[in-house]
């Protein structure tokens, strides 16, 4: 404990990135690439290179090949009409020609009228619990209730992941040996981080085509590392999420590396908790039952190792404590005095988002990844149904209901297989005593049921128009040279796909579906690689890595991406419209880039698609060294300094608002 241990660490694009990192999954689970691999071998669809490119993400179906030679006479038939932004790597952001890209909140920027304006050099942690946080990532908006024009005047939710000391402290890197080495971290700088994670709830309002925040509102809140939050759901008052601070095991305080979202029918936002291993430290009391769950999940993994600053993210003084964190998060934006509830019910891992829909027997489906390589997909179902006409009653639908883990077949069937206690082996026999231990473990339990080992599933979204739901894979470099077939001939994917589930009878709550390959991501030009774009994808319209995405109410796919750059694929990330149908199947279009060093993360859309929001996240951040610009990522040497281009200015992960120059839909 205390600010005094020394230490010294180098650094890259992430303290929390996954992309280095060996496998955890212990299973010998099938991977998908292997289950990919049997499918389209044993229909022997493939011969030789040059139909790996052409055919790899197609299933064979008499309407797929339609479509296969609808996209060879071209294109014709694409849900998007703009013109495309031009691929490449530079300090500013870009987007499609007839719109604007405006800056809507920044980190730092007030939130209230008494917060105080942003001073890089003069941080506190009581300023910045009243400003807008660090690393936005994801960006839901809801109209106002009673608002006039429903898609000018909304409240934002925004969630703040992490935080680059690096990019946000001047003088805390130093070069030594010619390499940048970030200098320990000081209870100060640990308490202004603390308060930069979370997430910001802003009231905004459109006037004169322009966004901008309503600081004034009673709406507006920060939501940080110490704000209170209920557990809530089978595991909420269990023995194993109890602590010296709170014996009930109900109240916790703050949310952590806050990844992906939704929103829902009932008008909350969900928020999941992602790579929270990365707080704790220290060492478990030797032989405690959390050993092999934390092991799981590897925990401590100490990048923040907060506990030298705060007991609580200790192991050894509270071994509990990382089972309180893992959870999807949801809020009521509506009430600013409301307390958040982890819903337990929907489980416990690396949670991507909760993209969630309404089925036709009204129960509601939420869609969550397990951000990983080599873990899972899953699917909660609740057991209440939503009722439009009652807001109240459904503010507890998460609570309840079953949660399932995917297990794909070579043949394109899909079976989602439920995580419920004394069902199969999720028995005492296994080590499971309730639910809630299911819940708290449920990779092991998606282990057991033998689920398909993925590629780090990221967001999972339903189509409500088509009926089909979009799982972004955005990579796995550790696939082994073992794993190379000719379908998927990439022995370490480094570019990732996306997958198309069709959920039997079109019912989101089915056990069973079947799957497709929509897109396998990189450079189609290169014959190794294996892309399956459509051919009448341009040089600037192919991306690789998959993360986030969001279909529009027009039911048309838009795909965030996180990795992209100088040397994966000298481009920046962006957002890309990926059509799904038709003759344009698989044809992507290049519609908004960020700046050098940044993430695309978080697209939404009002509800008229005449505004899409995004996030900006880490801009600036290229690594410890790129010697083709002669620059090294830290706060004095910057590739950029987006979004405002002073020099006494850091780069600042921002929000910004999308829209067409004189109104109209996004994209038509």
């Amino acid at each position: 404990m205390g600010d005094d241990t020394q230490y010294e660490s180098t650094f890259g694009a992430s303290l929390l990135e996954h992309e280095d990192a060996a496998p955890r999954n212990p299973t010998d689970n099938p991977t998908m690439g292997e289950l990919i691999g049997q499918r389209f071998s044993r229909r022997g669809l493939l011969k030789g290179a040059l139909a790996v490119s052409a055919i790899s993400a197609t299933v064979g179906t008499a309407a797929l090949a339609t479509a296969e030679r609808a996209e060879a006479r071209g294109a014709e038939g694409s849900a998007f009409a703009f013109k495309e932004v031009e691929a490449g790597v530079d300090a500013d952001h870009h987007v499609a020609e007839g719109y604007d890209a405006d800056v809507l909140l920044r980190w730092g920027d007030p939130l209230f009228p008494d917060a105080p304006q942003f001073d890089p050099t003069k941080q506190t942690p009581e300023a910045q619990a009243r400003q807008f946080g660090y690393n936005n990532d994801f960006v839901g908006y809801l109209p106002l209730p009673g608002a006039a024009d429903p898609s000018a005047h909304g409240v934002l939710f925004v969630n703040h992941e992490y935080t680059n000391p690096h990019l946000m402290f001047p003088g805390v890197v130093e070069i030594k040996d010619g390499k940048p080495v970030m200098k320990n971290a000081t209870k100060e700088r640990y308490a202004i981080e603390a308060m930069a994670h979370g997430a910001t709830v802003a009231e905004i309002r459109r006037t004169d085509g322009k966004w901008a925040l309503v600081k004034d509102s009673k709406l507006n809140r920060r939501i940080t590392v110490a704000t209170e939050m209920q557990l809530s759901g089978p595991v909420a008052g269990t023995e194993r999420v109890r602590t010296k601070a709170d014996a009930s095991g109900r109240k916790v305080f703050g949310t952590l590396n806050n990844c992906a979202g939704a929103m829902t029918p009932w008008g909350t936002f969900v928020s999941g908790e992602e790579n929270f291993h990365g707080y704790f430290s220290g060492k478990l009391p030797e032989g405690h039952r959390e050993e092999p769950n934390y092991k799981r999940l590897a925990i401590p993994s100490s990048p923040y190792a907060w506990g030298r600053f705060e007991e609580r993210f200790d192991l050894a003084s509270e071994p509990n404590e990382a089972n309180r964190f893992g959870w999807i998060v949801e809020v009521d934006p509506f009430d600013p005095n409301s307390v958040p509830k982890k819903r337990t019910a929907l489980g416990r891992f690396k949670h991507e988002g909760a993209d969630n829909i309404v089925a036709k027997d009204g129960r509601v489906v939420a869609y969550l990844g397990d951000d990983e390589r080599f873990d899972y997909v899953y699917k909660f179902v609740t057991a209440g149904r939503f009722d439009p006409a009652n807001r109240a009653s459904n503010m507890d639908l998460l609570d309840s209901g079953t949660l399932h883990v995917a297990r794909f077949a070579a043949d394109g069937t899909l079976e989602w297989l439920p995580l419920v206690f004394g069902e199969g082996p999720l028995t005492t026999a296994n080590g499971f005593a309730s639910q809630a231990d299911v819940l708290i473990e449920a990779r092991r339990a998606g282990d057991l049921l033998g689920a398909t080992k993925m590629d780090r599933p990221e967001d999972i979204t339903p189509d409500g128009v088509n009926g089909r739901v979009y799982v972004m894979l955005t990579n796995n470099t550790s696939r082994k040279d073992d794993q190379v077939d000719a379908a998927n001939p990439r022995a370490k994917n480094a570019f990732g796909h996306i997958i198309e589930i069709i959920e039997d009878g079109g019912d989101f709550t089915a056990t069973r579906g079947k799957w497709e390959v929509l897109l396998k991501c990189g450079d189609p030009s290169i014959a190794a690689v294996g892309a399956s774009f459509s051919t009448e994808t341009t040089k600037n319209g192919w991306f690789g890595m998959p993360d986030n995405a969001v279909v529009d109410s027009g039911g048309r796919l838009w795909v965030a991406t996180d990795g992209n750059g100088p040397k994966e694929t000298g481009r920046t990330d962006g957002l890309w419209a990926v059509d799904t149908k038709g003759a344009a199947r698989r044809t992507s279009k290049l519609f908004y880039r960020v700046p050098h060093g940044a993430e695309l993360c978080g697209p939404c859309f009002t509800p008229d698609d005449t505004t899409a929001f995004v996030a900006v996240q880490h801009p600036g951040d290229d690594g410890p060294d790129w010697p083709e610009f002669g620059r090294r990522s830290y706060y004095e040497d910057l590739s950029t300094r987006w979004p405002d281009f002073k020099p006494d200015m850091p780069v600042r992960p921002s929000v910004v608002a999308i829209t067409r120059k004189g109104g109209g839909k996004i994209g038509v």
